[in-house]
C-alpha cells in the first residue's frame, strides 16, 4: 500500500444528491468486508506477509513474538528515552546499518523531510536533486517544499535511477542527492552497483551530499551482492522503515553520524515527532530486526521464481497482453500489468478466495501516471507464504484466475 494515502481502487465515486453518495459508500463498505472475509478464509497466499488481521491478532502475535527480542520487565518508554526500549531500537538499527548513530522517527515522510531540511542548513543550498517517480515527490503531498521550503530537479525521467551523466548534465548546482532504492513506482527497481557508485562519485564531484530514500533498503543487499553497513556507507544519511519489508506496525530511522543525528533529533521535535509513548511501534520494529530480516535474501531468491512462474502460468493461459516489471525482480517486490479494469480483476481475486481458499494477488489498480486506460497493475510483494509456493502451483492457480476474470 501507498504511504499516506491510497491507491484510485480504493477511493469512491462523486456523486451527486446525498442518497447516491450513501449508497456509494455503504457498497464500499460491502466490498471491503467481503474481501477481507474473503482473504482471511484464504489458507495459501501467494503475495503479502501474512492474511488480514484483527487488531486482537495483532496484539496476540506481538505478545507472542516479543519477549525473544526485548525484556518486558522493563518500563515502558517516556519521549523515546535513549535507555529504554526506542533508544535499543536506534542502536540495533545503527548496528544492522553500520553508521554511527540512528534516531527514530514516527513516520518515514518526517523523517525524510527533517534529513533534507538538515541538509539544506548544512550545505546553503535548498535545492535537491531527485527522480519525480520517488517517495518524496509522488507521496508525501510535497512536504519538501510546502513545510521544508525546498525545491527539486529531476536528473531524469526515465524510470530508473539516474546516471552519474545525468547527474554531471544538471544545468544548476543542488545541494543534496536523494536516491530512492529501490525505486517503488518504477517497479521497485535498482542500478547495478557500479551505477550506484558512480552516480553517488558525481554528486561527490559536484559538492553535493547523497541521502538515501532507503524505506525497503533492507531487501537491496541480494542485488548489490554487498552486505548492509557497505551499501548504507555510500550516503551521508539513511532513511529505512520498519514496516515495509520488515513487518512492523508503523516507524522509520534516520542514521548517519553521530553529529547529523543529533541535529536530526532536534528537528523531529520541531516537527512533532517526539511522543510520549512509542514502545508498541518500537517492539514490532525489533521483532522486524530479529525475525524478518534474515529472511529477506530467501524473498529475493523466491520472488524471482514466482515473477517466472506468474509470466509462464499467463502466456499459457492466453492472455493477450500482460507485463511482469522487471522481468527479473531486483528485490522480493514486482509489479504485474493485465489488460483489465481493476474492478474487474478484483473481482475475480475475491471470487477465487472464496471458492479455492487460495490468494494470488493483492489489490489490483490504475495508476493514476502510467498506463492507457484498462488496464491495472498490482504489487506482488513474495514473503514466508510464498515459499510454499512451487512453479507448478502457480501457473495452475494463475490459470484459475483467469478463468474467472470472465467467469
Amino acid at each position: 500500500m501507498i504511504e499516506g494515502g491510497k491507491h484510485p481502487a480504493d477511493g469512491g465515486k462523486h456523486t451527486c444528491g446525498d442518497g447516491a453518495v450513501e449508497e456509494t459508500v455503504v457498497a464500499a463498505a460491502d466490498d471491503r468486508e467481503r474481501r477481507f472475509a474473503a482473504y482471511r478464509g484464504s489458507v495459501r497466499r501467494l503475495s503479502g506477509a501474512r492474511p488480514p488481521e484483527t487488531i486482537a491478532e495483532r496484539l496476540a502475535r506481538l505478545t507472542a513474538d516479543a519477549p525473544g527480542v526485548y525484556g518486558l520487565d522493563d518500563r515502558t518508554d517516556r519521549y523515546g528515552n535513549d535507555d529504554g526500549i526506542v533508544g535499543e531500537l536506534e542502536r540495533r538499527t545503527a548496528d544492522a546499518l553500520g553508521t554511527g548513530a540512528a534516531v527514530f522517527f514516527p513516520t518515514g515522510t518526517m523523517a525524510q523531510q527533517v534529513a533534507l531540511r538538515c541538509w539544506a542548513g548544512r550545505t546553503g543550498s535548498t535545492t535537491v536533486a531527485g527522480h519525480p517517480l520517488s517517495h518524496l515527490e509522488v507521496h508525501e503531498r510535497d512536504a519538501y517544499a510546502v513545510v521544508s521550503g525546498l525545491r527539486m530537479v529531476h536528473p531524469t525521467g526515465a524510470p530508473r535511477l539516474p546516471t552519474a551523466g545525468e547527474i554531471y548534465d544538471l544545468q544548476e548546482p543542488f545541494g543534496t542527492l536523494a536516491l530512492e532504492l529501490p525505486l517503488r513506482d518504477a517497479g521497485y527497481v535498482l542500478p547495478s552497483w557500479e551505477e550506484l557508485t558512480s552516480a553517488v562519485a558525481a554528486a561527490r564531484d559536484l559538492d553535493a551530499v547523497v541521502h538515501f530514500d532507503g524505506a525497503r533498503l533492507w531487501q537491496c543487499a541480494p542485488h548489490f551482492g554487498r552486505e548492509l553497513p557497505e551499501i548504507a556507507a555510500l550516503a551521508d544519511s539513511v532513511y529505512v522503515s520498519f514496516y515495509k519489508s520488515l513487518g512492523g506496525i508503523a516507524g522509520a530511522a534516520l542514521a548517519g553520524t553521530e553529529e547529523f543525528v543529533e541535529e536530526a533529533r532536534a528537528w523531529r521535535h520541531r516537527y512533532g515527532g517526539q511522543l510520549f509513548q512509542q514502545w508498541p511501534t518500537a517492539l514490532a520494529a525489533l521483532v522486524g530486526l530479529e525475525q524478518e530480516l534474515p529472511r529477506l535474501p530467501q524473498y529475493v531468491a523466491q520472488a524471482k521464481v514466482v515473477a517466472r512462474a506468474l509470466r509462464e502460468g499467463l502466456a499459457e493461459a492466453g492472455v493477450p497482453w500482460f507485463r511482469i516489471h522487471p522481468e527479473e525482480p531486483h528485490t522480493h517486490e514486482f509489479q504485474v500489468w493485465l489488460p483489465h479494469p481493476p474492478e474487474v480483476l478484483n473481482e475475480a481475486g475475491i471470487r477465487q478466495a472464496e471458492a479455492t481458499r487460495t490468494t494470488l494477488f493483492g489489490r489490483w489498480f490504475e495508476p493514476a501516471s502510467a498506463g492507457p486506460p484498462g488496464v491495472a497493475m498490482t504489487e506482488v510483494t513474495v514473503a514466508s507464504p510464498a515459499l510454499e509456493w512451487t512453479a507448478e502451483e502457480i501457473r495452475t492457480a494463475v490459470g484459475d484466475f483467469v478463468r474467472r476474470i470472465d467467469g
